[in-house]
């Protein structure tokens, strides 16, 4: 029996921005266009310093969900939220020199806002289960355990690319190679 080894059609994607509504929105908008214009392996060039829980979830469920091989390379920093979206990749790379870090959920809020028990506690509850669907991804993507997970948001570290290797958060430590001619889209966004 011949196996044949598929072959990739591949599109580069720069995307080097924090999480919010409008990038997510902008990186999903152009993976989906992508793939439906027949590429069936995305490549994103990634660093974010991390956002919205619910566009990092976001954004890792649709890249779960696209008909196409996705990679991730880490070119810079991976923090927060961004682990999580970057675990979605079914090859992870980071450049030598590309840092991941990790630190608990937080919630913002404006001076002046009142709160009492029942709306603190429902603060803690969403903080609670926006740190157990980052864990969870954690433990179900990487060697990281439940535990290793907690005591990684506790700790609020950031690791080198040879933890994210010995951890299974990378397959390879090496820096980007672009062969000539590809397709690639930068995302730019307003600061």
């Amino acid at each position: 029996m011949d196996l044949k080894l598929p072959t990739y059609n591949t599109a580069y994607i720069s995307f080097s921005a924090e999480i919010n509504p409008a990038t997510t929105e902008q990186l999903i908008a152009t993976a989906t266009h992508l793939v439906g214009k027949g590429h069936n392996h995305l490549y994103i060039l990634f660093s974010t310093p991390g956002g919205k829980i619910m566009n990092g979830i976001n954004l890792y469920n649709v890249f779960r969900g696209l008909p196409a091989k996705i990679t991730f390379h880490n070119v810079g920093n991976v923090d927060s939220v961004g682990n999580a979206i970057f675990l979605a990749g079914d090859d992870r790379f980071a450049c030598p020199h590309s840092t991941f870090m990790f630190h608990g959920v937080a919630f913002n809020h404006t001076s002046g806002f009142n709160v009492d028990q029942r709306y603190a506690q429902e603060m803690l509850n969403g903080i609670l289960a926006d740190q157990k669907r980052i864990g969870d991804i954690m433990a179900e993507r990487t060697k990281i355990t439940i535990t290793e997970a907690a005591d990684l948001f506790k700790e609020a570290g950031t690791k080198d690319s040879a933890y994210a290797a010995i951890k299974g958060i990378v397959t390879d430590i090496r820096d980007v190679n672009i062969p000539a001619g590809s397709p690639i889209h930068s995302l730019v966004f307003q600061r």
